[in-house]
């Protein structure tokens, strides 16, 4: 066989070879972390977030609010409606 088909051959293997033994060293060091330290899952307490009673907007809120825009832009209060509000 020509040496230089055989040269080829040798450093593929070669490569294969590196490749395959770091993808091992990975999967096998990935698997002692997960040993070592495994996943927590957040409380389900924290994923939740409260909704705060203070910042809930209620109807008082709401009829203040309209009653300021109407004066604000000179309407009546009929002719506008109030979608949303994102308190902050």
């Amino acid at each position: 066989m020509d040496p230089i088909v055989i040269t080829s051959l040798t450093v593929s293997f070669i490569a294969i070879l590196v490749i395959f033994t770091v993808l091992i060293v990975l999967i096998y060091t990935i698997k002692l972390l997960v040993r070592l330290i495994p996943y927590e899952a957040p409380p389900a307490a924290a994923r939740a977030k409260p909704k705060n009673s203070a910042n809930a907007v209620t109807p008082n809120i709401i009829s203040a609010i309209t009653a300021a825009m109407a004066t604000h832009l000179r309407k009546s209060p009929k002719e506008f409606y109030i979608t949303q509000i994102h308190p902050k």
